[in-house]
């Protein structure tokens, strides 16, 4: 009986494996599920590897690229950002018959399916392959985080999505003491992972028993003493603030707490802090702008450019920030500067434009170009949890990275929604880490893009131009690393090559700077 079972299976897949037809797939951005009409009925393999989009549903949705929001990458209404609004709407299909849990982000290599209609399949076989649970436990990328040299210093900025320690029961946050427990014991073990020096905390209780809880927590989960910054506040409500934890075995406040009250209150904070072991100085600034729900009037209503209500208050926080900075680095007696939180604006929205023209760089840009995250709405990623700094403060930067271990998780995962007591979605946004060296000497970064290096093609080969001594970083447009660490440029005029045919962003590094740019290897 085994051997008629294991004949009749094994004739089932060679039909299976004779039936399917190969499609091909040569430009995974711009492509299209009209394209499946012509194979409604049958059963087919792609060549290329899909991702998970959306797991909101016991069905998937996959495309065969990260879908990213069209102004984490494009300015709002340009042309850029019209043909990216326009990819991602036709550019993902449903897929049906799935087992087991997977995270947006996975992907499905050599994924064969039965054609339903051009927006639906389902299942037939595949490898599910990277961004997986089993991969997040391993930590964070210190590859990335250590990029340009290891760091002294580890800082994180997180979102927590409504961390409450009193007044339970209100609209947002925890119902209840027993809903309370379950949410601390997510965050502190995704914290205690993280194991950062210094922390600050977004969507957290006003009033101290917040901070004080959490850096409790930190100090019994990672045996290190962590204290946090009383900013003379008492409990109210349900509302929230902007606060910092920081390991006082490592780092000490100098000065007092400056608050920036521009706009929505309590959100906008900065303090400086010492290293110890170095004595070097450096200020950080933790933001939460105003969100993009509910219905403004005037210049704060959509204007249906992507970037949603209140875009306008969010420019005046900006704006704020850079005014108070001016204000604080004499107060401090540094100019050194760390600004992180969550703007509730994408990489390329106004606000965050208001930044880069104020001075300040965008480290996501600047160490992972296209492909980084923190944040996923319906499907489609982009960072609104940002991590910026000024030209004298970057130099002395190793690196960054968002830790992917909320983004890309259903929402059933949540403690008010299942007894998972994982530090899997914590919260709804991606904690982001920076790595610092402090050194005062170090010198000051004029421009981040030198115009003197550049990229040319000879021979279908890409070369870089003007960076010897430097280094460069390839990814795929999908965010993997195409290098896992950065190569050395060791002439004037560096080829590029032994790469597969395709798309690659790559990140020049070259005496402090950084220079980004897309290559195509025909």
């Amino acid at each position: 009986m085994r051997r008629i079972w294991s004949i009749t299976l094994m004739s089932i897949l060679c039909q299976i494996l004779l039936a399917q037809t190969n499609v091909t797939i040569t430009d995974t951005e711009n492509w299209k599920y009209t394209s499946l009409q012509s194979y409604v009925g049958q059963t087919i393999r792609f060549d290329v590897p899909f991702y998970v989009c959306n797991n909101y549903s016991s069905n998937l949705t996959i495309s065969p690229k990260r879908t990213f929001t069209p102004t984490n990458q494009a300015l709002p209404l340009s042309d850029a950002y019209l043909a990216l609004l326009n990819a991602n709407k036709y550019g993902s299909i449903t897929l049906t018959n799935v087992s087991g849990y997977h995270r947006m982000g996975e992907r499905l290599h050599n994924l064969t399916v039965k054609v339903n209609s051009q927006t639906s399949v389902s299942l037939v076989s595949c490898d599910w392959r990277g961004n997986t649970r089993a991969d997040m436990e391993m930590g964070p990328d210190y590859d990335a985080i250590d990029m340009r040299g290891q760091h002294t210093l580890l800082v994180c900025c997180m979102n927590l999505e409504y961390y409450l320690v009193e007044n339970l029961g209100g609209n947002m946050g925890a119902s209840n003491s027993s809903e309370h427990q379950k949410q601390r014991a997510k965050v502190s073990k995704a914290l205690a992972k993280i194991n950062a020096d210094l922390y600050g905390l977004v969507e957290i209780e006003q009033g101290q028993s917040a901070l004080a809880e959490i850096a409790s927590d930190l100090s019994k989960n990672t045996g290190r003493q962590f204290s946090y910054i009383d900013d003379g506040g008492s409990a109210s409500g349900t509302y929230t603030k902007s606060g910092f934890v920081y390991c006082s075995d490592v780092l000490e406040p100098y000065g007092k707490l400056r608050e920036n009250n521009t706009g929505v209150q309590k959100r906008k904070k900065t303090q400086a802090f010492v290293e110890k072991t170095t004595g070097e100085k450096f200020l950080f600034s933790v933001n939460h702008f105003k969100a993009k729900s509910g219905n403004g009037s005037g210049a704060n209503a959509d204007q249906g450019d992507g970037q949603g209500s209140y875009n306008a208050d969010r420019v005046k926080e900006a704006k704020s920030v850079l005014t108070h900075y001016e204000n604080d680095r004499f107060y401090y007696g540094d100019n050194d500067i760390l600004i992180m939180g969550d703007f509730n604006a994408y990489a390329m929205e106004d606000p965050i434009t208001t930044l880069k023209e104020g001075g300040m760089i965008d480290l996501h840009r600047a160490f992972h170009a296209d492909s980084s995250y923190s944040y996923t709405y319906r499907g489609s990623t982009g960072y609104l949890d940002h991590a910026m700094c000024n030209t004298t403060l970057y130099s002395q930067v190793t690196g960054m990275v968002a830790y992917h271990i909320n983004s890309d998780e259903s929402d059933n995962y949540t403690y008010d929604k299942s007894n998972d007591q994982t530090m899997f979605r914590c919260s709804d946004h991606d904690p982001v880490i920076v790595g610092l060296r402090l050194d005062s000497t170090a010198t000051a970064i004029p421009d981040i893009e030198q115009p003197n290096i550049h990229i040319y093609y000879s021979a279908h080969t890409p070369h870089i131009r003007n960076a010897e001594g430097g280094a460069y970083m390839l990814y795929m447009l999908d965010g993997r690393k195409a290098t896992p660490s950065p190569v050395a440029i060791h002439s004037n005029d560096e080829p590029i090559d032994d790469l597969e045919k395709g798309f690659y962003i790559i990140n020049i590094y070259g005496q402090g700077t950084c220079l980004q740019t897309k290559i195509l290897i025909r």
